[in-house]
């Protein structure tokens, strides 16, 4: 069952293999800004389109890459290494996708876990 996800203007496109079992809120200084629900997914989970001008990326240390839209604003995806023990496992990275960009898709009956992010890392 592929979803598809579009930010507000549709500039940007993502074809995401499944849908995820659960959802993630976390409490980091940058999440609670962008307010996005993250599902997380191997880099081959995920298709994206976008035009050239729309796809912007915000990093502020580099391990971490965020993408959003430059056109309508809305936070889109995060390219991020995958988290062992707390601890970054940069040979397996990972796709966190923002849920709420999904196209007809109930996120309402995913299981949504919170991760304190602000005291972890």
């Amino acid at each position: 069952m592929t979803i598809l996800a579009t930010c507000h203007c549709g500039a940007i496109k993502l074809e995401i293999s499944q849908a995820p079992e659960s959802v993630t809120v976390c409490t980091c200084t940058f999440c609670t800004k962008r307010g996005a629900l993250w599902a997380y997914y191997t880099p081959d989970q995920v298709k994206v389109s976008a035009k050239p001008e729309a796809d912007a990326i915000y990093s502020k240390n580099g391990m971490n890459k965020h993408h959003y839209c430059n056109i309508c604003g809305c936070g889109t995806f995060s390219q991020v290494p995958n988290w062992v023990d707390y601890k970054p496992d940069f040979e397996n990275p990972r796709i966190s996708v923002n849920v709420r960009l999904f196209d007809d898709f109930d996120i309402n009956s995913l299981r949504v876990d919170h991760i304190d992010g602000r005291n972890l890392w």
